[in-house]
């Protein structure tokens, strides 16, 4: 197994990066090996002052990067030297099992696109993250960002992908997936939630439970809640902020502490043929480490391979 990470991405880079490779290196197992792109010159006295000797990782070195504020079609073409572009043209070739970054989120998408493509049968990838449940546990949410209008049937597509992941990575066990509306009742939503509702109540794809709320979002009632990227986004950036108020006010708590996002690491691309994950920008080392175990789970799983057989 070969784990590729793109050391060049984020702002804390590469410093959190390589640390959080080092971290990540201590839980994989002998034949799980980790394939680090980016800048040698930077990455080495890193591993220097933490004695860390650089043989047990595989280094494909470039100096070049894509910035956060670069366009990213632009990007991609103009810079198939850089540490993203580079990274996509191993997965594609097969030369590294995963790709993570922490890097440009728009060049992580439209490079998963441009390269190893979507799965044939999925309509548009999602980017999807997890959700801390009250009483214990994780769901997902999708998609958080790389979709901001859908179409019904792209929606439905979601939930397929949201209850594999949650089956495969969280371990759930028959995944109740709910539709994020204004209201409980079928009649209640947009043109497009109208819409989307009956094609999920006829499908035999996935358990669906009905019209879910953003007052539900914690809750035991959905595992898998499936949103436009639009909607999912805002949802997203003001979890987000959960975790950082409660430091902000002083006070501990374990329901909240789970919404650091260094827990989770980062956010998997649903849809593509091979695992691609991207990280926070303000990624930390225990982030990049979590964002690799991320990888580890859907290469063992073979994630990839169930979605794939699922919309065949």
């Amino acid at each position: 197994m070969k784990i590729g990470l793109d050391i060049m991405g984020g702002d804390f880079a590469p410093r959190a990066t390589v640390l959080g490779a080092i971290a990540a290196f201590k839980a994989l197992d002998k034949h799980q090996k980790l394939v680090l792109i980016g800048d040698k010159d930077q990455a080495f006295p890193v591993l220097e002052e933490q004695n860390f000797n650089p043989d047990h990782f595989e280094f494909v070195h470039t100096t070049e990067t894509i910035g956060m504020g670069e366009h990213p079609t632009k990007a991609i073409t103009q810079k198939p030297g850089a540490s993203i572009p580079l990274g996509f043209k191993l997965l594609k070739e097969g030369k590294i099992d995963s790709f993570s970054s922490a890097g440009n989120t728009g060049a992580m998408l439209v490079g998963a696109m441009f390269s190893i493509k979507t799965i044939p049968g999925v309509i548009r990838p999602a980017i999807s993250t997890v959700v801390p449940k009250l009483k214990k546990g994780y769901g997902i949410m999708l998609d958080v960002g790389a979709n901001a209008d859908c179409k019904p049937d792209t929606l439905l597509q979601f939930g397929i992908l949201g209850s594999l992941f949650a089956e495969n990575i969280l371990g759930i066990q028959n995944p109740k997936v709910g539709l994020i509306n204004i209201g409980e009742e079928e009649e209640k939503g947009n043109l497009l939630m109208l819409a989307t509702h009956p094609m999920m109540k006829d499908t035999n794809m996935f358990n669906f439970i009905g019209n879910i709320e953003g007052r539900d979002l914690f809750d035991e009632k959905a595992d898998v809640i499936v949103c436009d990227g639009f909607t999912g986004n805002v949802m997203l950036k003001l979890a987000e902020t959960f975790y950082v108020l409660t430091k902000k006010k002083g006070f501990e708590d374990e329901f909240f502490a789970r919404f650091n996002y260094e827990q989770y690491g980062g956010s998997p691309i649903l849809g593509v043929n091979a695992p691609v994950i991207i990280g926070h920008g303000i990624s930390s080392p225990e982030a990049i480490k979590n964002m690799i175990l991320l990888s580890r789970s859907m290469i063992t799983t073979k994630l990839i391979e169930k979605i794939t057989s699922a919309f065949k």
